[in-house]
Formats: C-alpha cells, sequence, structure tokens
C-alpha cells in the first residue's frame, strides 16, 4: 500500500531529525570541560509477515525458504555516551585538576545526593572548602586554611598545602574518585554531572593512582572527547538521510495522487 510507504518514510525522516539533534548537542559542547559525547542507535520496526520463512506453500505444499516479510521503519533504539578519555589541556591553575584514566570525581548536591563528573574545575568558596564552577561540595570533603600560601595535588589525590611559618607540605586530605560497572548508565543531569542507576551498577570508590583508578593531573582539564571532524561527518550523513527519506515521501504521495486520479 503506497500509504505504508509515507508512514515508512516519515519513521526515516523522525529517525534522522532525532539523529541531528544528538550531533548538534554534541557539536555545542565541543568545548565543555570534562563531556562526553552522545551517539544514537537505531533499529528496525516490527515486520508484517505476508508469508511466515519457512511456511509451506498452498501452491506447491513445498516449503518457503525466505517467506515475504515487509518492514515498518525504524525507530530510536538508544542514546548513549561514550566515556572515552578527552584530551588534556594544561592551564597551570592551581585547583584545575584532570583524571588520566578511569574515575569520576564525587560532587555533594544539595539535596544530599551524590553526582560524578569528569569535569576537574574546582575553586575555593568562602568557608574554604573545594567546590565545582556551580558552588557544588568535592566529595569526600576538602578544605583549605584561609592563609595558605600554595596548593599541590599530587597524582594520588593527596591535597598539600603551604601555610606561612612552615617549610613543609601539610596534607590536608585525601580526593577519591568513583567508579562503575557500565558508565554508560549513568543518567545526565547537566552541568556535566550524572547520577548512578541501576543500569550503571552501584560505584565503587578508590585513590587515585592506585588500582585501576586514573592518576590525578594538577594544572590540567581534560577536554571535550567529541571528534568535530566526526560529527561533521555525521551531520551530512543524517541530513542525506533526512533527504532521502524525504524523497520516499514525496514519491508516495505522487503515486497517491495517480491512484486517486484514476477514472
Amino acid at each position: 500500500m503506497v500509504t505504508r510507504s509515507l508512514d515508512i518514510g516519515a519513521t526515516g525522516m523522525l529517525a534522522q531529525q532525532l539523529h541531528v539533534d544528538v550531533i548538534s548537542n554534541n557539536i555545542a559542547n565541543m568545548t565543555t570541560s570534562g563531556f562526553k559525547r552522545q551517539r544514537p542507535e537505531f533499529h528496525d520496526l516490527i515486520y508484517q509477515n505476508k508469508l511466515r520463512p519457512g511456511a509451506t506453500s498452498t501452491d506447491s505444499n513445498t516449503t518457503v525458504p525466505a517467506g515475504m516479510q515487509l518492514g515498518l521503519g525504524v525507530g530510536l533504539g538508544s542514546v548513549y555516551r561514550l566515556h572515552e578519555q578527552g584530551t588534556i589541556q594544561m592551564t597551570e591553575n592551581q585547583l584545575d585538576l584532570a583524571v588520566i584514566g578511569e574515575g569520576y570525581y564525587q560532587i555533594e548536591l544539595p539535596s544530599g545526593d551524590i553526582a560524578y563528573t569528569r569535569s576537574g574545575v574546582f575553586q575555593v568558596n568562602e568557608n574554604g572548602e573545594i567546590v565545582t564552577a556551580q558552588g557544588y561540595r568535592l566529595e569526600p570533603g576538602l578544605t583549605v586554611p584561609e592563609d595558605t600560601l600554595d596548593i599541590v595535588v599530587n597524582q594520588s589525590g593527596e591535597f598539600l598545602i603551604k601555610i606561612p611559618g612552615q617549610s613543609e607540605f601539610q596534607n590536608i586530605g585525601q580526593m577519591q574518585l568513583a567508579s562503575f560497572v557500565n558508565p554508560a548508565g549513568l543518567e545526565g543531569i547537566g552541568d556535566t554531572m550524572f547520577l548512578e542507576t541501576t543500569a550503571s551498577g552501584t560505584p565503587q570508590t578508590g585513590n587515585p593512582n592506585e588500582e585501576h583508578y586514573g592518576a590525578i593531573r594538577q594544572g590540567a582539564l581534560e577536554n571535550s572527547n567529541v571528534n568535530i571532524v566526526e560529527e561533521i561527518t555525521n551531520l551530512i550523513a543524517a541530513q542525506r538521510a533526512y533527504e532521502m527519506n524525504s524523497n520516499v515521501i514525496s514519491t508516495s504521495d505522487e503515486m497517491l495522487q495517480t491512484v486517486t486520479q484514476l477514472r
């Protein structure tokens, strides 16, 4: 039926529009520290069985080897994040921290929930606490004395400070990272932060540069893992696919007009 091809073409256009939406978000965040790009996965929709494979032919009483199944279009299966390491950019800012390897910073939200991020843009608030650019506290909490002269964060996540009257650095706390069995199952909540879900699994925590956890690089940030060349290529492919599905609808419409004009 001509109307079937109209519906199939519409599913194709909708799928490619969603594809472009995902690509647009990736490109928009290409300079967002700690951002993880997304990728859509599509799947074919249900099939209408005119003749099932392996069915018996009514004409010759033989087994049909392939059958006759008519597909009904395409749908969006999932949009998942690729938690690959982004490139490292040196900033020389004492509280810019990058994770080289696996692990997420733990951030305490105002609700008391713990969020997770790869963005290491940290600051000191009015109470001396290490916080994100949005003011959310790093967990476990670390407090820097007001008279601190220098801050050093080593690869193992130890916060070392120098204060007046002391020649040696003083350890004020230990940073911990979290890891997940399935990072793709994390729920994005904005500000490059994520919440755990049943799909991500329960977070495991440990010290940086130990076991499978990555090392901390002070004075550096992890860039977005968006590959702009790949995104532009995907954008062109999605645009062409959208146009082709539009052509299917136009052709089906012309065929339908021909049918309705028959006398």
